[in-house]
């Protein structure tokens, strides 16, 4: 069966403020079957630990997505000229029971991963990477990350819960979910409850770069370095937007001063591609603390910028 590459509905067929609010106003198909990337949404807030909200990040990342056109006009990447691209929805949590929730996501994410597809999932906490990654273990085996946010998320546990936003990555770790030599951790910064805080991830063999390291330049050449860390395998691109400075994305549920700029969140995206991505996620957005909508905006582009850089993305 040819492929069918579903187009993004443009502004003179339909006004962007019309229509139906899927992400990028894309089809909405009810499974993957047949794409080759996928847009699905887990609106979790049930593992945040402040400010609640994120099971809204879904709905508003779509909203704000209205204006994203086809091309990328700085990469050249033509995403709908080679993939077929489809918004599948949102997976069915459960929003009375943290794990029974977890459960669910993995399963869902099972479900899709029988299909040969890359989910892009709008967030929802970041809880949710951790069964989102027990699925792609079980289809790719261990893989790299790169993980962009203001915090490590490597706790033991948080009120005594073993599962919340701020353990994924070391339940992730335990569970021989990823190739520890072969992860980065972007942007981490403010206050610890130890001075030893990050060096747990340093001591599995992390990168940890620090926001401090960021400021004031381009990160082009540290992704260059971060595609030597990461490359030589399939690999995991996880975006938490308190990552980036609350002056740009105040939308979130634990912001911390000092953050990354929307322009070095961009250059991060854009500095992934030829890596063999095989999922990503956006997460963390809690529309109710950003009344201009600019967060929810910025986490939109940022999923279209993960779309650009996928294998098998032609550039014109």
């Amino acid at each position: 069966m040819d492929k069918i590459l579903h187009q993004p509905l443009g502004g003179n067929e339909m006004p962007r403020f019309g229509g139906i609010a899927t992400m990028m106003r894309l089809p909405h198909v009810p499974t993957a079957a047949g794409l080759d990337a996928a847009f699905v949404g887990v609106p979790l807030d049930i593992g945040t630990s402040l400010r609640p909200g994120t099971r809204f990040g879904p709905r508003e990342i779509r909203a704000e997505s209205v204006m994203i056109r086809p091309y990328n006009m700085a990469t050249g990447a033509a995403p709908f000229d080679s993939l077929s691209v489809a918004d599948i929805g949102d997976v069915a949590i459960n929003t009375f029971n943290l794990l029974d929730a977890v459960r669910i996501i993995e399963e869902s994410y099972h479900k899709i991963l029988e299909h040969n597809v890359i989910p892009l999932t709008l967030g929802g906490d970041h809880t949710i990477t951790l069964p989102i990654l027990r699925a792609i273990h079980k289809k790719h085996g261990k893989v790299g990350l790169v993980h962009i946010d203001a915090h490590a998320d490597v706790n033991d546990h948080m009120f005594g819960e073993k599962i919340a936003h701020g353990t994924t990555f070391r339940r992730a770790v335990e569970e021989g979910l990823l190739d520890p030599d072969r992860v980065v951790q972007i942007g981490l910064r403010a206050q610890g409850y130890t001075a030893d805080d990050f060096n747990w991830s340093r001591n599995q063999g992390f990168r940890v770069v620090q926001a401090e390291e960021c400021w004031h330049k381009s990160l082009a050449p540290l992704m260059a370095e971060v595609r030597e860390k990461v490359g030589g395998g399939p690999v995991y691109l996880s975006f938490d937007i308190d990552g980036i400075d609350p002056a740009w994305a105040p939308g979130t549920g634990t912001p911390e001063i000092g953050g990354l700029t929307t322009i070095q969140a961009i250059e991060i995206v854009r500095g992934c591609q030829g890596l063999d991505l095989v999922g990503c996620d956006l997460v963390e957005v809690s529309p109710a603390y950003d009344t201009t909508g600019n967060t929810s905006l910025l986490a939109a582009n940022l999923l279209y910028e993960m779309l650009c850089v996928l294998p098998g993305v032609v550039h014109r």
